[in-house]
C-alpha cells in the first residue's frame, strides 16, 4: 500500500513542472540569491551626499575622513538643504551629511559648532549604515575638536586623552567575532525559504486531491489508511526537499565556509526535522481546513510571517507577549535555535535537545489531526 501510494505520487510529481520548480528551482535560486546578496558579509558603501557650506580646510578634512568609511560612499556633493532632500527623495542618496557655516571658525573658536546628518530609514539596512557611518564620525570629529581645544588650555595630551576616553572597550562578540551579517542572515534567510516552500507544496498536493476529485483514488490505494495516504504522498516530497536542504547546507558551511563550531550531524538531524516538521505544518492545515484558496492563503500567511515574528530581525525578548508566542508555534524558529547553539556558538547537543524535541512536535500535532482527513479523503468537496 504504501508503495502503490509513493509510486502514485511520483507519477504525479514528473508530470507537472510546478512540483520542480516549488520544491528544486526556487529554493535553489533563493540560496544563491541569498548567498551573493551577503557576500561581502555587510552592505558597504551606501550612496550619501554631503553638503558642505563651510569648505574650509578643516571641513575638507572631514569630507575626506567620510569617504574613507566603508560603510558610506559620498558621491554627489549639494550647494544646499534642499538640494540633498530632493537627492534623497528621489533615491540617489540613503542620507546626508551638513557642514554649517563657518564651522572651521567655530571649531577654533571653541564655539562647539553643530554638525547634522539625515539617512533615509525607509530602506532600513542602508539607512542604518549611513546613520552609523556618520554618527561614528560625528562623534571622533567631536572628539578632535574638544582634544583640540583641551590642549589650547593648557592640559597635556595625554591627560585630554584621558579625559576624552577614561574608559577603554574590550570588545569580543560572542559566535560571531567578525560581525558578519552573512553568518546571521544568510541561514535564517535560505532554510526559512525552504520550511515556507515546503508548507505551500505540501498543502497545494493535499488540496490538489480535493480540487480534481482524486482523494478517493488516494484513499483506495493506501487502503483505507489516512496515515498510509499521507506519508506516502508526502515522502517523495520529503526526500526532494532534504536534498535540497542538504544542497543549500553545502553552500553554506563547506563551499562558502560558513562557521561551523559545533555538531554538524546534530544540525543535519535538525534540518532533517525541520522539513518534516514544516510538511506537518501543512497537513495540520489541510485536516482543518481543506480548501485549496483558503488554506494556501494561510500556508503563505505564515510562512512570510516567520521572517518577521521567529527573532530573524528582531529578538522574541523585546516582543510583545502576545506576539512572542508566535514564535514557537512555527518550525523555522527551531532550526534557528538549533543553527545559533551548534554553528555560531558551538555548545554541546545536548543543549539543543529540547529545540529537537520541539521540531517532533509538529508530526505529533499533525498525526492527531491527520484522521480529519478522511473525510475529504473520501468524499472531496471542492470549494472555489
Amino acid at each position: 500500500m504504501f508503495r502503490s501510494v509513493v509510486a502514485r505520487e511520483i507519477r504525479i510529481l514528473t508530470s507537472r513542472p510546478i512540483y520542480l520548480v516549488g520544491l528544486v528551482v526556487v529554493p535553489v535560486l533563493l540560496a544563491v540569491f541569498f548567498v551573493t546578496l551577503l557576500g561581502e558579509g555587510l552592505p558597504l558603501k551606501a550612496p550619501a551626499g554631503i553638503v558642505d557650506l563651510d569648505n574650509s580646510p578643516m571641513s575638507r578634512q572631514l569630507v575626506r575622513n567620510l569617504d574613507a568609511t566603508e560603510l558610506v560612499s559620498f558621491h554627489q556633493r549639494y550647494g544646499s538643504f534642499n538640494e540633498a532632500m530632493d537627492g534623497i527623495q528621489k533615491g540617489e542618496i540613503m542620507g546626508f551629511f551638513v557642514i554649517p557655516d563657518r564651522f572651521e571658525r567655530e571649531a577654533v573658536s571653541g564655539r562647539g559648532p553643530t554638525l547634522t546628518f539625515y539617512s533615509n530609514l525607509t530602506y532600513y539596512v542602508p539607512g542604518s549604515l549611513v546613520f552609523k557611518g556618520f554618527k561614528t564620525m560625528a562623534v571622533t570629529t567631536s572628539g578632535k575638536i574638544v582634544r583640540t581645544d583641551l590642549v589650547g588650555k593648557g592640559f597635556s595630551a595625554d591627560l585630554a586623552e584621558v579625559a576624552l576616553q577614561p574608559l577603554v572597550l574590550d570588545m569580543h562578540p560572542v559566535g560571531n567575532p567578525w560581525l558578519n551579517y552573512a553568518y546571521y542572515l544568510g541561514p535564517s534567510f535560505i532554510i526559512g525559504s525552504i520550511g515556507l516552500m515546503a508548507m505551500l507544496m505540501t498543502v497545494f498536493s493535499l488540496t490538489q486531491e480535493i480540487k480534481r476529485s482524486t482523494a478517493p483514488a488516494l484513499y483506495a490505494a493506501a487502503g483505507g489508511k489516512v496515515w498510509v495516504a499521507i506519508v506516502g504522498k508526502l515522502f517523495p516530497q520529503t526526500v526532494i526537499l532534504f536534498i535540497v536542504a542538504l544542497f543549500c547546507h553545502s553552500l553554506l558551511f563547506h563551499w562558502n565556509h560558513y562557521p561551523m563550531n559545533g555538531n554538524e550531524w546534530g544540525m543535519l538531524l535538525g534540518l532533517l526535522l525541520f522539513v518534516v516538521a514544516c510538511q506537518s505544518f501543512g497537513v495540520f492545515l489541510c485536516s482543518v481546513l481543506p480548501n485549496p484558496r483558503l488554506a494556501l492563503s494561510l500556508a503563505s500567511l505564515t510562512g512570510i510571517l516567520t521572517f518577521s515574528i521567529a527573532a530573524f530581525s528582531f529578538p522574541v525578548e523585546a516582543m510583545y507577549g502576545g506576539i512572542a508566542i508566535f514564535s514557537y508555534i512555527l518550525p523555522v524558529r527551531y532550526y534557528f535555535l538549533i543553527y545559533i547553539d551548534q554553528a555560531l556558538n558551538g555548545i554541546p547537543l545536548y543543549f539543543s535537545r529540547w529545540w529537537l524535541v520541539g521540531l517532533l512536535c509538529f508530526p505529533a500535532v499533525a498525526a492527531i489531526a491527520a484522521p480529519l482527513c478522511r473525510r475529504w479523503m473520501r468524499h472531496p468537496v471542492y470549494v472555489p
